[in-house]
């Protein structure tokens, strides 16, 4: 028993570096970003448009209410399929703004950020303008304070 036990040392003893095939390194690397990353990135961007007064969303907004801070992700609905993305949007725009500017804009904003931030190409973006915001005199006072 003892030389079989020999004998395989020995075997493995002569591969040396010489003798032994390199090792091909096949790395899986993946990184998987998930649809709320990716809404929160497209909240900001719009949040940064003006004539957006806000964006329109159900549950959010009770959510918003209660821990009192801003939700970014409120009427965003992003879809990911491998490498490519479909975003839509629901806002509400300001009383005044043109539609369509705003529109065109939150398209390029959200495509440009979404694309830098996360390497995703962006394939859709669809604006939804659920609403305008009309100033009340309530707001108008707050204003001019």
């Amino acid at each position: 028993m003892e030389e079989n036990n020999n004998e395989e040392i020995n075997d493995v003893s002569e591969n040396t570096e010489e003798n032994l095939e390199p090792i091909k390194e096949e790395t899986v690397n993946s990184v998987k970003i998930s649809g709320d990353a990716v809404a929160m990135y497209v909240g900001i961007a719009i949040s940064e448009i003006q004539g957006v007064y806000g964006m329109s969303g159900a549950l959010a907004g009770i959510t918003e209410a209660i821990s009192g801070k801003k939700n970014y992700t409120k009427g965003v609905k992003v879809d990911i399929n491998d490498k490519e993305v479909k975003i839509d949007v629901n806002i509400i725009v300001e009383y005044g703004a043109r539609i369509p500017d705003v529109a065109f804009e939150i398209q390029t904003n959200v495509k440009k950020s979404v694309e830098t931030m996360t390497g995703l190409k962006v394939s859709e973006v669809n604006v939804n303008v659920q609403g305008v915001h009309a100033i009340t005199e309530k707001e108008e006072g707050k204003e001019e304070e």
